[in-house]
């Protein structure tokens, strides 16, 4: 059964909400953090907001919705970005969705109006980190506000449609998602971690939209592809990325996807100019050193999170790959 919901009364359930009556204040050192339970009528759980300064904020979601909804977010232009990363749940925004371990980024700009759907699959944990657009140009501006390349499509003008990405949320993403939601903490020591966690995870999603700049410059032209190959065989790397402690096999994977073993093999590789599992290999082990690079986590732990058992052959690769051994990140932090 799926509840239909407009968008003026999805508007007000949601108001609300927030509304004082019905928030608290589960820190009470910050009185710039609100909870308050989400609508009864779609689902039982908290919403929590963190204003951390002028123009950075912060939402997270920890909810168990009743049924499936569709709902539509009225059109409109806004000054603000929007990330959103699911640690499980899934959605749609049009034509675009947001599942478990993935991600989706909204630039500012127009936003049209476009029917949403929620699903009750699994519990719903979400996190959502929105910076105004004069916060951005502040933190990774140059001298005179200006982004780097591979972020300028991020802004756009409240006539422009804005810019929108989903992708596959990277094991140090969401680390950093789960640090957020369990975060401990009270008063100053709350605001600051949070704080810093959430530009980590917009830093994170922004290093990766910038290597992806970087590759879409470098790479030499390649033969056609068809645009419905070409979506399967990103489909099949998002696959590849989001299932990295377990992935699937050659043959279940062209299944999962639509292809023929070796359409998939040969698309991959004109496309990614690598193998299938060479792809997945060196990802893993650019995951493993991002997640090494925090400090946080032991080597035995960053293999196992990018899907290595044997600590051994995982250090071996490891140094193939870099050049050093993952131990030396570790000794950098201390």
């Amino acid at each position: 059964m799926t509840i239909s919901i407009s968008p003026a009364a999805h508007k007000q359930l949601f108001a609300e909400m927030s509304s004082v009556e019905l928030t608290c204040h589960p820190d009470p050192l910050d009185l710039q953090d609100f909870m308050g339970d989400f609508p009864s009528d779609l689902g039982k759980g908290v919403w929590r907001t963190i204003t951390l300064r002028d123009g950075l904020q912060l939402q997270l979601g920890n909810l168990h919705l009743h049924d499936r909804y569709l709902s539509a977010e009225l059109e409109g232009g806004c000054d603000w970005l929007e990330l959103h990363l699911h640690l499980s749940g899934f959605h749609t925004y049009g034509d675009g969705g947001i599942g478990a371990g993935q991600y989706g980024l909204f630039g500012s700009g127009l936003c049209p109006a476009m029917p949403m759907d929620v699903c009750d699959r699994e519990a719903f944990w979400e996190v959502i980190v929105g910076i105004r657009v004069d916060a951005l140009r502040s933190f990774i501006g140059d001298g005179n506000g200006e982004l780097p390349p591979a972020l300028q499509p991020w802004v756009r003008s409240v006539d422009q449609l804005y810019y929108c990405r989903y992708d596959a949320a990277t094991p140090a993403m969401q680390l950093a998602a789960r640090q957020l939601l369990r975060c401990g903490f009270q008063g100053l020591p709350k605001r600051m971690f949070l704080e810093g966690k959430a530009l980590e995870l917009l830093g994170l999603v922004a290093a990766a939209e910038t290597d992806r700049y970087d590759g879409d410059r470098s790479t030499p032209s390649r033969p056609y592809l068809p645009n419905d190959l070409t979506d399967r065989i990103h489909q099949a790397r998002d696959i590849l990325r989001q299932r990295l402690d377990n992935p699937p096999g050659l043959a279940e994977l062209s299944r999962l996807v639509g292809l023929n073993d070796c359409t998939l093999k040969q698309g991959f590789r004109q496309v990614f100019s690598t193998t299938v599992f060479g792809y997945l290999h060196d990802y893993r082990m650019e995951q493993a050193r991002q997640l090494l690079s925090t400090g946080e986590m032991k080597v035995i732990e960053a293999a196992k999170a990018v899907g290595f058992v044997d600590r051994s052959y995982f250090a071996a690769a490891f140094r193939k790959k870099f050049g050093y051994n993952p131990s030396a990140l570790k000794s950098t932090r201390n």
